[in-house]
């Protein structure tokens, strides 16, 4: 009977300890606050793999840049310091031009234009990432980007000498073509950079605008809908292989998911944002002509410069989102 008893007690714990043993977690690099859309989806993406395979592979998200800086992200999963992160696209510009592709100004400027361009960027984006190891799971737009100043904007004069926060190559050669002065901010430390005087300008979404509290520390906002970018969810190639082919389906569902949900997030955001923005009180303008004919004009430059780089995967890019 006490043998009987011991058995069947040590049989209960092997099978206790072989679920445990089957049982992961994943950590998950994150840039952007937990009150960002991009990070609220990326919550829903990580309940519904738990849901999907009981439990099996937990992701936990880490936001705000609290486990990697943004651009630490890409180079930590591609390492595999961590098995799956997210991060703006355009951040991999210096790798290839292509990963800069939706950041081009005004070469898309509504959600319909966006969707084209990411179909026909996306199998260069993953053929790329494939070969650094990563895998592309699913990519969601920001809504069209913005000036936020602490004056009107009339023309592109306006903007020479100002202190502009940049966060990639792509916000740098926009701001040296303007004239003003570009400055490495992200998203965390854009109030204390705008309070102390760091930066003094800037063109992001009116996510990030609110988000920052923008009416703390600037007055302006010009709606010029420059480009929509997006970011990417990646996870490591070799992290995915070592799970199950039902744990890897959940996650390929869960990303499908998630990336239909995130696009139609971001349109929802754009008009909420933008009304966040006036109720506390800033000054929400739309362009004048003479800026945006300005603004074109940097566009057009940049597409050239850009063509100029990214070579024939450009030209092919080009070709299939212009047809």
């Amino acid at each position: 009977m006490f043998v009987s008893r011991y058995l069947g007690g040590a049989v209960i714990a092997l099978a206790m300890s072989v679920a445990g043993a089957q049982a992961e977690t994943w950590d998950m690099a994150t840039p952007y606050p937990d009150a960002t859309f991009h990070t609220v989806n990326i919550n829903e993406f990580a309940d519904d793999v738990a849901e999907a395979t009981d439990g099996a592979l937990e992701i936990k998200v880490h936001s705000a840049g609290s486990l990697f800086k943004h651009p630490e992200i890409s180079k930590a999963v591609r390492s595999g310091q961590v098995p799956i992160g997210e991060f703006f696209l355009s951040l991999l510009a210096n790798d290839n031009p292509v990963f800069a592709a939706d950041g081009l100004p005004f070469l898309a400027t509504n959600y319909d234009e966006a969707e084209r361009l990411w179909d026909a960027q996306k199998d260069v984006i993953e053929g790329l990432l494939d070969k650094q190891g990563m895998m592309v799971l699913y990519a969601v737009p920001w809504p069209p980007q913005g000036l936020y100043t602490d004056k009107p904007i009339e023309t592109v004069d306006d903007l020479a000498g100002l202190k502009f926060r940049t966060n990639n190559a792509t916000l740098e050669e926009f701001a040296n073509l303007a004239g003003a002065a570009p400055t490495q901010i992200e998203v965390p430390d854009i109030p204390q950079a705008f309070s102390t005087g760091r930066v003094e300008a800037m063109i992001t979404s009116p996510s990030t605008g609110a988000n920052s509290k923008a009416w703390d520390f600037l007055s302006h906002y010009t709606d010029i809908q420059a480009w929509i970018p997006k970011n990417v969810v990646v996870v490591n190639k070799r992290a995915f292989r070592r799970l199950d082919e039902s744990t890897q389906q959940a996650i390929l569902d869960a990303a499908e998911a998630a990336e239909e949900r995130g696009w139609e997030m971001s349109r929802e955001e754009t008009d909420a944002k933008v009304a966040i923005l006036k109720e506390n009180g800033i000054t929400v303008v739309e362009p004048s002509q003479e800026l945006m004919d300005g603004l074109r004009e940097i566009g057009a430059t940049m597409l050239e410069n850009w063509k100029a780089k990214a070579g024939a995967e450009g030209e092919a890019l080009l070709e299939a989102y212009q047809k």
